[in-house]
Parts: C-alpha cells; sequence; structure tokens
C-alpha cells in the first residue's frame, strides 16, 4: 500500500516549502533590482501563467494518477521516455549535493550571527566573515584545505535533513508545518522592521513601480522565465513524487495554483525585505543577483549598519539565518524524496533504507564543498545544471506530454475534482504543446549562445580552468544525461536474479 498525505494542507504546505527555497529569499529580489523592480515582477507573473503552473500541474496530474516517481510517471506517457524522468532524478542529485553545502553555509552563519554584535559600523568585517570562515581559494586548487566549522554544520545539515523525511509522508508532514509559516513569520518580522528605516520608502519604490524601458532587455525575460522554473521545483523528480503521493480525490487544478502564487508572494515579502533593509542602510544600488554575495557577503554590510547598536543588530541577523535555514530545509528534504522514491519504485527497495543511504552517499560526496575549492566548484556545477540540463529536462516533459501522448487525457486528470476553478484547455494545452517548448528551447539556446560568446567551454566572467570545466561541468552533463542507460544496465543485470521490471503505461493504472 502507498504511503498518502494525512491532508490536503500538508501535501499544499509540502510542495510551497519544496517550490520556497533560497532562491526566492536572494535571487529573487536581485533579479528584480537589476531588471527594473516593476517590470521584472510583470515578466515573472506573465510566465508563472505561462509556462509554470501548467507544467506543475502536469508533473502532480501524471504522478497522481501513476503513483510513481519521474521516471515511472514519464514511461507511462510513452514507453521509450522513461530515460527522461531518470534526467530529472540525476538533476535531483547533482543539486542537492551543493545544496547541502549552501545549507551548512547558512546554518554556519546563525551561528556566527553573535559576532555582528561587535561589527557594528565595521563593512569590511562583516563582508569577509564568511569567506575567511570556509577558506575559500576561489579557484580549484585547494583540495587539500579543509574548513572544519563547514564540515560540521554539512554535517549538520544532512543530519537533519534525514530526521525529516525519514518516515516520508508521516514524518513531511510534521516537519512542514513549522518550515513553511516560520519563514513566512520571519519574513514578516524584517519587513516590518525595514518599513521603520528612513528611507525605506525608495526601496519599495524601486521594486514594485516599473521601469518599462528594462522590457526591451532580452536578459530580463530570460531571467524572468528561468527563475520561475526554477522557483517551483519542476523538472527535478520533487513535484513527481509529491503528486504520487496524493489522494485520489486531490483537487489538482486549485492546489497548482495555489501553491505557484504561493511561492510568488513569499518572494515579493522576500524582495520588500531586502530592498526596505538596503535602502534604509544605504546600499540599494549593492544588491546582485549572486545569490551567494548577497546573502554572505552583502548582507552582512547591512546588517552591521542597521544601528549603532551591536546588540539589535545581532538580533536581526539571527532571524534572519534562521530564516534561511527554514528555507533551505525543505528544499534540500523535497530533492531527496523525489530521487528516493524514484529509487525505490523502481526497484522495489524499503524506503527508509534507501533514503538513508542516499544520504550518506550524498553526504560524502559533499564533502568536495568543505575545500578550499568547494566555491568554485559549486559554482560550475550550479551553472552547468540549471543553465543546460534542468532546462532540457522541462524541454523533453513537455514534448513528451505534448507530442507522445494525448495532452487532453492529463487536463482531465487536472480538473477532476474540481468545481469553481477548472484548468482550461485554451490555457493548458497550448502552453505544453507549444508555448512552454518554444519559449524553454529559446531559453536553451540562448545560455549556450553565451557560452559560445564567453570564448570557451565556460561562458562565465570568472572564469575556471578547462580542466575544471571538463570534469565538474561537462562530466556532470554526461552523467545526468546517461543516467536512463546506467539504469537500463542495472536492470538488466538484476533481472539475471529474477527481478521483474515495471512496464506499465498510462491505461495500465488505475485512479483509485
Amino acid at each position: 500500500m502507498r504511503e498518502k498525505w494525512s491532508s490536503r494542507t500538508t501535501f499544499i504546505l509540502a510542495a510551497i516549502g519544496s517550490a520556497v527555497g533560497l532562491g526566492n529569499a536572494w535571487r529573487f529580489p536581485g533579479l528584480a533590482s537589476k531588471y527594473g523592480g516593476g517590470a521584472f515582477l510583470f515578466v515573472y507573473l506573465l510566465a508563472m501563467l505561462l509556462i509554470g503552473i501548467p507544467l506543475l500541474m502536469m508533473e502532480i496530474a501524471v504522478a497522481r494518477h501513476t503513483h510513481q516517481g519521474a521516471p515511472g510517471s514519464m514511461r507511462a506517457l510513452n514507453r521509450k521516455s522513461e530515460a527522461v524522468g531518470w534526467i530529472a532524478v540525476s538533476n535531483g542529485i547533482g543539486i542537492s549535493i551543493y545544496y547541502a553545502a549552501v545549507f551548512g553555509w547558512v546554518i554556519l552563519m546563525f551561528f556566527m550571527s553573535f559576532k555582528f554584535r561587535g561589527m557594528t559600523g565595521d563593512t569590511e568585517a562583516a563582508s569577509s566573515l564568511w569567506a575567511d570562515t570556509i577558506k575559500t581559494t576561489g579557484t580549484t586548487s585547494g583540495f587539500t584545505t579543509i574548513a572544519w566549522p563547514v564540515l560540521i554544520c554539512l554535517l549538520l545539515a544532512w543530519a537533519l535533513c534525514y530526521i525529516c523525511i525519514r518516515n516520508g509522508t508521516t514524518t513531511v508532514g510534521k516537519v512542514v508545518k513549522y518550515t513553511v509559516s516560520l519563514p513566512v513569520i520571519c519574513l514578516v518580522i524584517m519587513a516590518a522592521r525595514g518599513f521603520t528605516m528612513s528611507g525605506a520608502m525608495a526601496g519599495i519604490e524601486k521594486l514594485f513601480i516599473p521601469e518599462w524601458s528594462a522590457l526591451s532587455d532580452s536578459n530580463l525575460w530570460i531571467d524572468a522565465i528561468g527563475q520561475v522554473f526554477y522557483s517551483l521545483s519542476t523538472s527535478m523528480a520533487i513535484m513527481f513524487a509529491y503528486g504520487s503521493y496524493l489522494d485520489s480525490k486531490a483537487n489538482i487544478a486549485v492546489d497548482a495554483v495555489i501553491i505557484a502564487f504561493s511561492d510568488m508572494i513569499i518572494s515579493v515579502l522576500a524582495g520588500v525585505v531586502m530592498f526596505t533593509t538596503m535602502a534604509g542602510v544605504g546600499m540599494l544600488d549593492n544588491m546582485s543577483a549572486s545569490g551567494i554575495a548577497t546573502a554572505f557577503i552583502i548582507y552582512p554590510q547591512a546588517i552591521v549598519k542597521l544601528s549603532g547598536n551591536g546588540t539589535v543588530n545581532m538580533i536581526f541577523a539571527f532571524i534572519f539565518y534562521f530564516c534561511l535555514i527554514t528555507l533551505a530545509i525543505d528544499s534540500l528534504f523535497s530533492i531527496i524524496e523525489g530521487i528516493s522514491t524514484a529509487l525505490s519504485d523502481k526497484f522495489k527497495l524499503n524506503k527508509k533504507k534507501t533514503t538513508l543511504v542516499i544520504c550518506i552517499i550524498e553526504g560524502v560526496l559533499s564533502l568536495i564543498y568543505v575545500t578550499g575549492a568547494g566555491l568554485a566548484v559549486l559554482d560550475i556545477v550550479d551553472y552547468f545544471i540549471n543553465s543546460y540540463t534542468l532546462l532540457l529536462t522541462g524541454i523533453l516533459e513537455v514534448i513528451v506530454a505534448g507530442w507522445f501522448f494525448k495532452t487532453s487525457k492529463i487536463l482531465t486528470q487536472i480538473n477532476r475534482n474540481t468545481k469553481f476553478f477548472k484548468m482550461p484547455d485554451w490555457w493548458f494545452i497550448p502552453s505544453i504543446k507549444f508555448f512552454s517548448p518554444v519559449v524553454l528551447s529559446g531559453l536553451f539556446i540562448w545560455n549556450l549562445v553565451n557560452l559560445i560568446r564567453g570564448g570557451g567551454l565556460y561562458g562565465k566572467a570568472d572564469g575556471y580552468s578547462m580542466k575544471a570545466n571538463i570534469l565538474f561541468g561537462w562530466g556532470i552533463i554526461a552523467l545526468i544525461l546517461l543516467s536512463g542507460l546506467i539504469i537500463k544496465l542495472i536492470v538488466k543485470y538484476k533481472m539475471s536474479d529474477g527481478y521483474k521490471e515495471d512496464t506499465r503505461t498510462w491505461e495500465e493504472f488505475s485512479d483509485d
């Protein structure tokens, strides 16, 4: 008997917790600052409606019908497309390994927040606090240097992750009640503080009043669409896993809209916090689209300038980094849940043991990020996965659902139990069949163009060695894209021991 969510609210909170992560707290405000505030919000909303919501509904609906993770759900649409699901799972593996490291950094900053008490006005000390502690070399050399405080925090991050999902939906349901509500409470507290600061309204104006001329910048459209795509946790097996635990009576049409707009509202709330705080300390133009720079370098500078009272600044720092902890934890364990669900479904494994093994193996692999080269490796891996394999997975998913399957059947699943709001066919079908494949393909090609313009194998201004890019960039991409073949070889080996593969397609699954 497959486990199920204890209630509709639990599922919605879990999905919101997965969607709302560190990117909402720091990347969203940075992009809004970069691209004319309200103009970015306008394109973001447009992308949410045209791509985000239909894709989110599709993943949840297919998984609810099949009660399978990403690979089984994609196979149900077309026998030959199971590999697409394994690419999604592999995306999750790559992301969760480095996301745990970032989570560890956030935990580290939380523990070190007491140091802000003695740094009032000292922006140089505040900005170097994190970098000095993680002992980064800024290059892919320095693997022998280990930051022991980071190692401890990384192990704590993995322990918290396993504790939260050790019993599947049971423990996840208990945890998300807090990990979704607490960051909202923290953000509201920080927003209230931000509004009391002089100059706060200048920040609000920059966030919400559009600079319409920014719409002519093609990069705005690229980044706004990309933010929606990444933020909703699609194409990394999470929503397939969560959807597979849904009851047959679930109202997917309404729930997906609630999840998507909750994600957007919390992003905007984080934007209010960031813009009012930065404006209040005279650093409104210092915001960066780089989440790492914003959270660990720029924002600490703002914290020490909040007031002349070190204790007040310290308390604000504790609240800020505690907020980031609660945002990070459910995003991490949701990715692990997607991986664990896919593997336990495929090979009929014990779910709890599978989750533990995944956390241990990924925990060992993530140790590379506690070395001096960790930040550089993370930069490369993050760039390649987010710019290429995530997008490619989304493209393949909508092509399979839109062109190799009858899309109207998915829409029927979406609207099964809804009365007051039904997803219109004129909205869903054109999005899955035409708009999403075209736009995501355009975004993918744009990234390739930028790569070529960069003058090498890595199209970023920072620049890393060709060896590092091949190993941590193209090497990761190769493993992700070949994951379906790797699983196929494992299946072939296990079949010699009597293993029987599940090959069911859509019509062979029951909605009960």
